[in-house]
């Protein structure tokens, strides 16, 4: 680094000590400075040049060195494969008199690190992407309520497209989101699976923006939560078997005369039961109505993949019947 600054320097004013009739800056000392190496400051003496106005000179390879982004980047990375900031400095420091690993000062880089990859994923094109279905649901963040969209691509890749802070029954902010999408280039007019929750400004928004080439099915797994609890012990491992057997049939006509079944059943066992199973049912097994899907002998049964975005593809030539719910983003 001494080096590069060194030859800019004599680049930008000349050699030392011999005359030059056409020097249009000059050296004007030293002074202390540092530059970013593997995510740590490291103090450096830098020479200051000026010009015949005694006005200061930069020096490109100097700012360069200085750059923000990789000293972000390094952090970024370290922190989310699990450095506390509490030890970052005794991990990292590889210069005895290296500064800015202090927590305070990672945690700064951390959220401008974060800002920026939170920009570029929320401009980033959609157009390329072929997906089979998408995911939309609310998740917590803390005390907040963010909604989430998520595809799935034909080879089972996960991609998140978009996420927006609100409720998924607020009409404003979900039409906000698939707007923003659209913006972005992903086709609503492709024939695809929406797996999304019981809002019904959810609903209505994707079926505005894709009409009849959207195929709804809303969660499986939280529909199996919800009847399953209204049971007593003795019938829930029994009716949770049959719900399964249901949801995994490949033809909707099949799945649905099961439900039917199973509805009458539990009109005997439990009406509240019943009428849980009841809510919904047709966009339950929306996955057996979808001609992509079906083709493939493949199944996504619920929404929690937006649970855990760290878990990027799914493996869908490895099951015959895909679980996105156990494979949920973390």
């Amino acid at each position: 680094m001494a080096t590069a600054m060194g030859e800019e320097v004599r680049h930008v004013v000349g050699e030392r000590s011999v005359p030059n009739a056409g020097r249009q800056a000059n050296r004007w000392g030293k002074e202390q400075g540092y530059c970013v190496v593997d995510g740590q400051k490291v103090p450096i003496q830098r020479t200051r040049v000026r010009d015949k106005a005694k006005r200061e000179v930069k020096l490109g390879s100097y700012e360069l060195f200085q750059r923000s982004g990789p000293l972000e980047a390094a952090v970024w990375d370290k922190i989310t494969r699990g450095l506390s900031t509490r030890n970052y400095g005794p991990v990292v420091k590889d210069f005895a008199n290296a500064y800015g690993v202090e927590k305070s000062t990672v945690s700064e880089n951390f959220i401008e690190a974060s800002r920026e990859k939170l920009k570029a994923l929320m401009e980033r094109p959609l157009g390329e992407l072929n997906l089979c279905a998408v995911l939309i649901d609310g998740t917590p963040f803390k005390d907040r309520q963010m909604i989430v969209a998520l595809g799935i691509g034909c080879d089972g890749t996960k991609t998140v497209l978009g996420l927006r802070e609100g409720a998924t029954e607020n009409t404003t902010v979900v039409s906000a989101l698939l707007s923003d999408l659209v913006e972005r280039g992903l086709d609503f007019s492709a024939p695809r699976l929406y797996i999304l929750d019981g809002g019904k400004a959810l609903h209505a928004a994707v079926k505005r923006h894709a009409g009849e080439a959207a195929f709804i099915q809303r969660c499986q797994v939280h529909k199996k939560r919800n009847v399953i609890d209204h049971l007593p012990d003795d019938h829930k491992a029994d009716v949770k078997r049959k719900l399964q057997n249901a949801y995994a049939m490949a033809e909707y006509a099949d799945a649905k005369r099961a439900l039917d079944r199973l509805h009458r059943e539990l009109m005997d066992i439990n009406p509240s039961a019943a009428r849980s199973l009841e809510e919904g049912m047709e966009e339950r097994v929306g996955s057996c109505a979808c001609p992509d899907l079906e083709a493939r002998s493949e199944r996504i049964n619920g929404s929690r993949a937006i649970e855990r975005p760290a878990c990027t593809e799914l493996s869908l030539s490895r099951f015959d019947r895909v679980h996105a719910f156990s494979l949920a983003l973390e």
